[in-house]
């Protein structure tokens, strides 16, 4: 087993976090089923969300027997202090606990600090003296965000996007939380489904000893894999370098994440999904892209309005609109007939 401590908070724990994200697709019983097993493996990390909508009652029936045995963090999309408390005492009550390891404020606009007008991190603050909060976090897709909160010496913890595929400007944030002793939590570590090797995904990982990976998990077959890299942790051989650099050069840059902050859209367009088909179609398993289902919400494209309110809320600050189309017309092609 591998190791990561999150900076000052001084919690250490396995170097494989479970993102309770995608177990709200599945039903109670095997969602139960899976939080158990990768309790049972060795996985001790468990990352959830107000926002989730019943992934933290999922833990909390799975979990709750075994609280003082595993790291909870959960997320508060609130801007103010009305709904903090509100959704704070709600995520309590789901995960059948009387405090959260670590609360995070939720891919916040802007980084909440003391005295603030919103009054966030007063309460945030509050809550901790009442100890129902451990350690104070902080989740975010900005760069300029991520960087005010390590600088105001404020959290403890930062979680933000970070895998092969980030660029130098993710990799200096890495750095700089090391600097701070402040914990380093990675979302999307796949890339939103992008990158397709689990091991390779992993192994970079391992070549960040600050970095602790929130592995997005829904099937216990995604589950078994991970546990292999609990039981013996990958390393970077010749062969997963040649694969990264490989996916590296065709994909970084304009590209869609998936993180699907750009949504709802007025238009009803499956944005986070429909702006990255063209990846999706080759880098999983086509057919599964090419349902009738599937082929409507892609029409759904020629209602776009032209709004601009997807480009004005992308925290990578892509033309959305101009990637829709572009994807739009590449999958048109490929229904009619072009090699993919």
């Amino acid at each position: 087993m591998a190791k990561v401590r999150l900076g000052r908070t001084e919690i250490v724990v396995e170097k494989n976090g479970f993102g309770a994200l995608p177990i709200q697709r599945v039903n109670m019983d095997t969602a139960k089923h899976i939080l158990r097993k990768a309790y049972k493996n060795g996985i001790e990390f468990f990352d959830t969300a107000r926002f989730y909508t019943d992934s933290e009652e999922k833990l909390g029936e799975a979990l709750s027997d075994v609280r003082n045995e595993v790291v909870l963090a959960s997320k508060t999309g609130a801007l103010n202090a009305e709904d903090f408390w509100k959704d704070l005492e709600t995520t309590l009550n789901n995960l059948k606990t009387d405090h959260l390891d670590i609360y995070q404020f939720h891919n916040p606009p802007f980084c909440p600090l003391p005295g603030g007008e919103d009054g966030l991190y007063d309460a945030m603050l509050k809550a901790k003296e009442e100890g129902k909060v451990r350690f104070i976090g902080i989740t975010n897709h900005r760069l300029a965000v991520a960087h005010e909160a390590i600088d105001s010496g404020m959290y403890d913890t930062l979680q933000f996007p970070f895998c092969y595929l980030s660029a130098e400007k993710e990799t200096e944030l890495v750095e700089k939380c090391r600097k701070a002793d402040m914990g380093f939590i990675a979302m999307k570590a796949l890339s939103g489904g992008l990158i397709t090797s689990s091991e390779a995904a992993a192994a970079f990982m391992m070549e960040y000893d600050n970095v602790l990976p929130i592995w997005g998990i829904q099937r216990e077959k995604e589950l078994d894999e991970f546990l292999e890299f609990v039981a013996k942790p990958p390393v970077m051989t010749e062969e997963i370098s040649a694969l990264i650099e490989k996916d590296r050069k065709e994909l970084q840059g304009e590209f869609c994440r998936g993180c699907g902050y750009c949504m709802p859209c007025p238009a009803g367009i499956e944005i986070n999904n429909c702006a990255r088909m063209s990846l999706l179609l080759r880098r999983s398993p086509s057919e599964q892209q090419l349902t009738p289902e599937v082929q409507a919400k892609m029409k759904k494209i020629e209602e776009c309005l032209h709004c601009g309110k997807c480009k004005t809320k992308c925290p990578y600050g892509l033309d959305t609109p101009a990637l829709l189309e572009k994807n739009y017309k590449d999958y048109k092609e490929v229904l009619a007939g072009k090699a993919i």
